[in-house]
């Protein structure tokens, strides 16, 4: 499969689209019979796929089930889910246990992964063992969707997920666009196969999904998440580590070059996608300071529960993120990294529940 191909199917049967899409692109023609294949799907948090925030198990049903009907035995499945969450009882919720069982390959936890340190021109990372060392061929499972930090979150931020917690919140720190942009040069799947099913167009963990009834499949995570952000409405410029990433040789960033092929047209819907930036909107009273995805999320989610709940939300500003640490500032504190504050919710990461409470009695 050449860099500048990019493979659309369309339908709702996740599974059989999957399948039918690596036969198209030949995926077993590129592939070695004793290659250790791993699938990396997207378990920012554990809840269901047809809530727009998970990579649906049909779709990794397809793709294992391509790979053993062409021979291959070493299989895996890894993810590690947010700072906050548990993978495993994402597996458990998305139904990757009863997968693993039904097609007798192992499921890693890569927050019980040790860690490889690489430098990458000049940028140190730590990148999780399993996925960089003992993965010969990475198949890449993000979901195509809305994030409320980065405005979307696709093929290249899903890698993510192969770090430790404790370098996810160092990528936070950093302002997450230049370390996702290197670590998709340190680290570099094989295939990439976009579960753009019924993403939640607004926020990462889900709860708003939108049909959009495709699956896409490419090598380059710079052309898969520009074509992404260009169904999503935005440009390249407005997710800032797409660009990065091609001034860093990751890939190509020139949809005009690219080899469009499409398949099943004819369940191609007509239909627009755009986010509604209600996160935007929620959090305009919110000042983040390299604060993390878990803590951001929960805390837009808060908002979303208390505008529905026709509380209005508090005029002081919200406090959030590493760069409030040791800082005794004026308004809300959201989280241990705003101790200091006078008003604090407490947790890393305080619950969504904990947070609305706490913004209700400020009303």
């Amino acid at each position: 499969m050449k860099r500048n191909e990019l493979h659309v199917i369309y339908g709702s049967q996740p599974g059989q689209m999957t399948y039918e899409l690596l036969e198209k692109i030949n995926l077993a023609a590129d592939l070695q019979p004793q290659m250790r294949i791993a699938l990396k799907p997207n378990f920012v948090v554990a809840k269901e796929a047809a809530s727009g925030a998970t990579t649906h198990v049909e779709i990794a049903e397809g793709a294992l089930r391509y790979l053993q009907d062409h021979g291959f035995k070493n299989l895996s499945i890894m993810e590690g889910s947010w700072v906050g969450d548990q993978t495993k009882r994402a597996f458990k919720i998305c139904g990757y246990d009863k997968l693993a069982a039904k097609y007798n390959v192992p499921l890693y936890d890569l927050k019980d992964d040790k860690y490889v340190e690489r430098e990458v021109d000049g940028f140190k990372l730590k990148i999780c063992r399993k996925p960089l060392l003992e993965t010969d061929f990475l198949i890449n499972l993000p979901v195509l969707k809305g994030h409320c930090q980065t405005y979307m979150t696709c093929a290249m931020k899903n890698l993510k997920g192969c770090l430790p917690d404790s370098e996810k919140r160092r990528f936070h720190q950093l302002g997450l666009m230049k370390p996702i942009a290197y670590l998709n040069k340190a680290l570099k799947p094989g295939l990439t196969i976009v579960d753009a099913i019924c993403g939640d167009l607004d926020f990462e963990e889900g709860g708003n999904p939108v049909p959009m009834g495709r699956i896409i499949a490419g090598v380059d995570s710079v052309l898969i998440d520009t074509y992404g952000a260009a169904l999503l409405g935005f440009d390249v410029q407005d997710v800032e580590y797409i660009g990065i990433g091609e001034g860093l040789g990751v890939g190509s960033t020139d949809l005009e070059a690219a080899e469009l092929h499409e398949y099943n047209e004819e369940a191609k819907t007509k239909n627009t996608y755009a986010p509604t930036n209600l996160a935007r909107r929620l959090g305009k009273n919110v000042v983040a300071d390299k604060a993390c995805s878990a803590c951001y999320g929960s805390l837009i989610h808060a908002l979303k529960r208390l505008e529905e709940g026709g509380f209005k939300v508090p005029k002081d500003k919200i406090c959030i993120g590493q760069g409030f640490r040791g800082k005794s500032g004026e308004g809300l504190g959201i989280g241990a990294c705003t101790h200091c504050f006078k008003d604090n919710v407490p947790g890393c990461p305080p619950t969504a529940a904990a947070m609305m409470e706490f913004l209700k009695s400020k009303n």
